[in-house]
Parts: C-alpha cells; sequence; structure tokens
C-alpha cells in the first residue's frame, strides 16, 4: 500500500488491516499521482494479476500527461486499474472532470463508493468480475 501527496509513503509493513489503514492514514496537501504511479512501477511483475486503486481526486501537481501516459502502458500490459474518487467531509467527490474523462478513454472505471462499499468491490475485483456491472447493481454512478 502506497500513499502520496507530493512525496511518496511506503505502508506496506502496516497492511494488517487495508480499510483502517486506508482511512486513518493522512497527508499533507499537493498531489503528485505520476511520482507515486512511478513508484509503484517495478512492484508490478504480473500485470494480470495486479489490481491497482488510486483514490485520488484526480487533480495532478505533477506531470499530467506522463500520469496518463502511465495508466494507459498499465492499462494495456493487462493492470486492472480502478480510480476511486476521494470523498469530501460531506461524502461527495471533488475530482477533475478533465483528468476523469481521459481515464474513460482508457477503459478506466472513475468512481467514488463509500467505505462500506469498498470491501465488496475488491471482491468483485479480485473475481475479475465487470467493474461496469458491479456499478450498475449498486446504483454507484461513473463520473467519466
Amino acid at each position: 500500500m502506497v500513499v502520496f501527496d507530493t512525496s511518496v509513503v511506503d505502508l506496506t509493513d502496516h497492511l494488517n488491516d487495508p480499510v483502517d489503514l486506508l482511512f486513518a492514514t493522512q497527508l499533507g496537501g499537493g498531489t503528485d499521482i505520476n511520482r507515486a504511479l512511478t513508484y509503484v512501477a517495478p512492484f508490478i511483475t504480473s500485470p494480470s494479476d495486479t489490481i491497482l486503486v488510486l483514490i485520488s481526486d484526480l487533480f495532478e501537481g505533477g506531470n499530467q500527461r506522463e500520469m496518463i501516459q502511465r495508466l494507459a502502458s498499465f492499462r494495456a500490459s493487462g493492470v486492472q486499474v480502478i480510480s476511486l474518487l476521494a470523498l469530501n467531509d460531506q461524502g461527495a467527490p471533488n475530482f477533475d472532470k478533465a483528468i476523469a474523462a481521459q481515464l474513460a478513454q482508457l477503459d478506466i472505471p472513475t468512481f467514488a463508493c463509500t467505505p462500506d462499499l469498498f470491501p465488496e468491490l475488491m471482491a468483485s475485483a479480485l473475481k475479475k468480475e465487470d467493474l461496469h456491472l458491479w456499478l450498475g447493481r449498486h446504483g454507484v454512478v461513473r463520473k467519466n
């Protein structure tokens, strides 16, 4: 598990309960998604068995072009990429709509869901089910 703002922090050694760790982690401001994707790339040794969940508002403070290219490369290699939009304190997503549209062109599901649905989402992804169908069954609206 890797978290990021303008820096990248690898929390893999603290990964007893991924959901608890995810919701307990807070970093500072700023976003460099491309830096985080660059960091995780060498760990992807079996792309068809890899699920990359990008939790972000998609407002890229780093190199946007490289970020999109890197995500496209991951998808082309067989990585299942999911873009889970960050929620604000009121539970609503606030995100870069232009980036979400580019992710749609790469067939990367981009949506927001509650923490309660996250484990079921991951179970569906691990079973390699069609996430577009999963979203529809749960009434989750895609943002791209």
